[in-house]
């Protein structure tokens, strides 16, 4: 079955850097856009940021110039690359991956908590 597994979220100090990986399994990863997006308890989740199976970045207004979206097909992984980071950009992270065809395939990591301390 499609398993996506997102890891490198923790504790970092406002103005620092994290990683966050999501490695795809049981899915074509290169046919897939893919895409992070973060909630935080009492809000909806958000966008991120989005990359498309052909390699087109999409970033939320909030992040755009911090953050970096990538995609490793080879290894069937996502990357997000977080810099400066700010308190409000504390949240639970996933992972999200669609494909549409004649149905419309959309599978999410279980999250990884990201804190940001002023």
């Amino acid at each position: 079955q499609v398993q996506l597994v997102e890891s490198g979220g923790g504790l970092v100090q406002a103005g620092g850097s994290l990683r966050l990986s999501c490695a795809a399994s049981g899915l074509t990863f290169s046919s897939y856009d893919m895409g992070w997006y973060r909630q935080v308890p009492g809000k909806q989740r958000e966008l991120v940021a989005t990359v498309t199976s052909g390699g087109s970045t999409n970033y939320a207004a909030s992040v755009k110039g911090r953050f970096t979206i990538s995609r490793d097909n080879a290894k069937s992984t996502l990357y997000l690359q977080m810099n400066s980071l700010k308190p409000e950009d504390t949240a639970v992270y996933y992972c999200n991956a669609n494909y549409v065809t004649h149905r419309f395939y959309d599978y999410w990591g279980q999250g990884t908590q990201v804190t940001v301390s002023s």
